[in-house]
């Protein structure tokens, strides 16, 4: 606090007298008894400790407080609670007074608006972004008492008007931003227009002063001008409308220097360019059911007597706006070729325009906040029929049931939906964050991952680079897009898992010296169970799975698989018997069954007799029952089938790629040599994709024979085991059965 004595000049005391006895005057009906005394205590004590200094433009805080105060009787409608919070704030600021005690003294109504205020003021503190929709959000959900925004517009046009002479151009640049990003929409959604209006010029005249001291020169000009135009072109029309019958009043209105400079920089065009500089609105009485009519009788009227603009018309009696605005504008060019806006319209529409669906605030385009708009359009009827504020306590501001504003520490602000928590906050800055979020630091206490969130908190994300994405997670977050990130998270966790899974699996069996065949690990998962792989695969990498359990019951299946495939009839050569012709079917070259590993809708085996594999010739075969038998074209059963049944017979290929689901018998004859079984299994155990089922081995007079059955792809990798095989010293045959 400066130790320099606050002081009034001469001028301030005089001008504070007089607003002292203005305030009391217009706010006389509503004061209690002692009011006055307990204000005037609580200034005197303020004065003595030097609470009191000036800002940084040098303004006098107790003066400034009273102008504010009075514009806030005399232009918006403020009594006494709201009087007396803007006097009393000064010193609640200062740490000279707290809201409890003044609450006591002045009331719990007075007590409400400066903790709104306080809380405001803590807000700033944070430095926010103020150029955004979120921010006047915030600002509103903060203010239970809605008379805080309308003390915060006062005060904002107060100084606004203040500051004019002030050296301190920096300081008068930001509070002028401020007036045009934040105040002045605010001004506009209440219905506030003068004083939109007003902020709005005033933050024009500070920040472009040449482009607001030409366009008023050129308004200021043109004044009498003006005025005299729309005389004479309202007085022929006058006359129309009055020998049509029509019962009306018109309106003028000039636009605002600010618009006028808005207009000028986006059609990129003078002052001399800008058509709407003023304009003519006419309101009709007229009975519901010949609104239109009128409307467009009007219409015609003015369109007859001068040249419209067909570019400009805007045709919003047929085809309503979605708000509900309702009227017909047309621009016409007027005496000496001036354009001249003309907006036609019933009383009706008029009252729906300005108080109803469309309020100005939205008709400007200004975006609906939902319930906001409603709360917002229920002050401003109360604002516009001239009500007693002290009504403004039943308004209570509800939006925080819906959404909430929180800061980061840089002060950016976000907005989320209502019970979002800490981890919808972290998915929201970065996924990276959100998987890797451990709780926050809010507000400056640690809290988990689960706190919820409330308007004006400040959050920072604690991270930790071994946190993963849970299940759980997905109870936490209430975000749409915090929810399909968790599950995207958790998508990825598993396949890392199934992988990790996989390779854990893959070194045991290869420990073991046991071969992976992946068409039997399928079967194993599903008689274990489980219905996709991913979920096998994370109980494994979770635990809960033994891997020692698994590789025994896969040697199992395996085993037993193997012994089913023993007991397949093999058909000797010598009991072959073939004819010689070429397997062909029957019918169109187009009736092809192509046999996939997808097919689908068609029930198909692979026949024991001959055991086809992917790149045989085969053929298909319609059994009894319904299904097909798919046989190789030199099956030995195929000649007598075809005798018999050759109308059966259903032409077949292959398509898609081999799989390792094809189970191939090798007979194999050769000298029993030493070591030659040892190097038969050797050469299968280095192929890829080849695995060995069973061998069983025949020794007698020095020659060995046996049966060797693999798992394998297609014919051209049986075609290169069976040449490699008979590379091994002491083979001498290797046939496929």
């Amino acid at each position: 606090m400066s130790n320099e004595k606050f002081e009034f000049a001469e001028e301030e005391r005089a001008e504070a007298l007089q607003l002292i006895a203005q305030l009391r005057e217009a706010i006389a009906d509503s004061l209690c008894e002692g009011d006055e005394q307990h204000l005037h205590q609580c200034f005197i004590k303020a004065m003595e400790e030097n609470r009191f200094q000036r800002d940084i433009f040098g303004l006098n805080p107790i003066l400034l407080a009273l102008q504010t105060a009075k514009l806030a009787v005399t232009e918006i409608g403020l009594k006494r609670d709201g009087v007396f919070a803007i006097l009393l704030y000064s010193n609640v600021i200062s740490g000279y007074d707290d809201i409890d005690h003044l609450s006591k003294v002045f009331g719990d109504s007075v007590g409400c608006i400066l903790r709104g205020l306080c809380r405001i003021h803590d807000l700033y503190k944070k430095n926010p972004i103020i150029e955004s929709e979120n921010f006047r959000n915030l600002l509103l959900s903060f203010a239970e008492d809605m008379r805080v925004i309308l003390i915060m517009i006062a005060d904002r046009v107060n100084l606004m008007r203040q500051i004019r002479d002030t050296s301190n151009l920096d300081a008068k640049r930001q509070v002028s931003e401020e007036a045009s990003y934040l105040y002045a929409p605010l001004a506009h959604k209440l219905g506030l227009y003068k004083l939109k209006s007003e902020l709005e010029d005033l933050s024009l005249k500070y920040l472009e002063t040449d482009a607001y001291y030409m366009i008023k020169e050129n308004l200021n000009a043109t004044k009498r001008s003006r005025d005299a135009y729309i005389e004479r072109f309202i007085t022929p029309l006058k006359a129309k409308l009055d020998e049509a019958g029509l019962v009306y009043h018109m309106k003028g209105r000039t636009k605002s220097i600010h618009s006028i400079w808005q207009k000028m920089k986006k059609q990129q065009c003078g002052f001399d360019k800008i058509y709407d500089l003023f304009a003519i609105r006419i309101i009709l009485d007229s009975p519901l059911d010949k609104e239109k009519m009128l409307c467009w009788q009007t219409f015609s009227i003015v369109t007859d007597m001068y040249q419209p603009n067909p570019k400009r018309l805007r045709d919003w009696l047929s085809m309503p706006k979605s708000n509900g605005y309702e009227c017909l504008h047309i621009t016409v060019l007027g005496p000496e070729g001036k354009w001249v806006e003309v907006q036609i319209r019933t009383q009706r529409m008029d009252d729906i325009a300005e108080h109803g669906l469309a309020a100005h605030w939205r008709y400007k385009g200004v975006k609906s906040e939902g319930n906001m708009d409603t709360w917002l359009a229920s002050i401003r009827s109360a604002l516009e029929a001239g009500d007693d504020l002290q009504v403004m306590d039943q308004f209570k501001m509800n939006l925080q049931d819906e959404e909430v504003y929180v800061f980061t520490p840089k002060g950016d602000l976000f907005k989320f939906s209502q019970g979002a928590t800490v981890l919808d906050f972290a998915y929201y800055v970065h996924t990276a964050v959100g998987n890797s979020c451990i709780g926050a630091r809010l507000n400056g206490r640690i809290v988990s991952i689960r706190e919820t969130l409330h308007s004006g908190d400040t959050i920072e994300i604690l991270t930790q680079n071994n946190q993963r994405p849970k299940p759980s997670w997905l109870g936490i977050v209430k975000t749409p897009k915090a929810k399909a990130k968790v599950k995207l998270a958790l998508k990825e966790t598993q396949a890392k898992e199934g992988l990790l899974a996989r390779e854990m699996l893959e070194r045991r069996f290869k420990n073991r010296k046991i071969e992976i065949d992946e068409t039997l690990v399928n079967i194993l998962i599903k008689k274990m169970g489980f219905k996709e792989r991913s979920d096998f695969y994370r109980n494994v990498a979770d635990g809960k799975l033994d891997i020692n359990t698994i590789i025994e019951k896969y040697v199992e299946l395996r085993d037993h698989q193997s012994a089913m495939a023993q007991q397949r009839q093999i058909q000797s050569a010598e009991e072959f018997n073939y004819d010689g012709t070429d397997f062909k079917s029957k019918g169109n070259d187009d009736d092809v069954l192509v046999i996939d590993r997808n097919l689908k809708g068609i029930e198909y085996s692979l026949a024991r007799c001959c055991s086809p594999i992917y790149g045989d010739d085969i053929f298909g075969f319609v059994t009894i029952n319904g299904g097909i038998k798919i046989h190789r074209t030199d099956c030995p059963n195929a000649p007598e089938l075809r005798r018999r049944f050759g109308y059966r017979f259903v032409k077949a290929r292959w398509s898609g790629k081999g799989n390792s689901q094809y189970s191939v018998t090798l007979r194999i004859i050769g000298n029993d040599d030493i070591g030659i079984v040892s190097n038969i299994t050797n050469i299968i155990s280095k192929e890829e994709r080849i695995v060995m089922r069973s061998i069983n081995i025949d020794s007698h007079d020095g020659l060995f024979s046996g049966n060797l059955v693999v798992m394998i792809d297609d014919t051209s990798r049986m075609a290169s085991l069976i040449k490699k095989l008979q590379t091994v010293k002491g083979v001498k045959s290797v046939v496929r059965l």
